[in-house]
């Protein structure tokens, strides 16, 4: 399924294809106060259509993870990482996609202030 997304105001906005089997809620300290509800899909599943630039990253702890935010509403859309096997990985924050019912879909809670 194919899936559109932005920040708040649009000035990023994206498209995501695959099946949300369900999503990460991480309490890490960035996580818990963005209340981000995380997919992870291979990076090639997600195509921005708006340029690359109009995304401020955020690097915090170990600075594998580019949380990108809009510099504009302050929304956090997505991140970028690699997968524990080293492929490229987006992180996409469910919140911010069209057209989905959240209640339906499954969240795991992950202890990331912990690991």
């Amino acid at each position: 399924m194919n899936y559109k997304g932005s920040c708040h105001c649009g000035n990023i906005a994206f498209e995501v294809e695959g099946e949300i089997g369900g999503a990460l809620s991480c309490n890490c300290s960035m996580c818990q106060r963005k209340g981000s509800l995380l997919w992870f899909v291979p990076r090639t599943s997600l195509r921005l259509l708006t340029p690359a630039s109009n995304a401020s990253t955020y690097l915090f702890n170990k600075h594998v993870i580019k949380h990108q935010f809009c510099g504009v509403c302050g929304i956090h859309p997505y991140g970028e990482g690699k997968s524990p096997d080293g492929s490229e990985t987006a992180a996409i924050n469910i919140r911010c996609l069209e057209g989905i019912e959240l209640e339906s879909i499954p969240v795991q809670h992950y202890d990331g202030r912990n690991h």
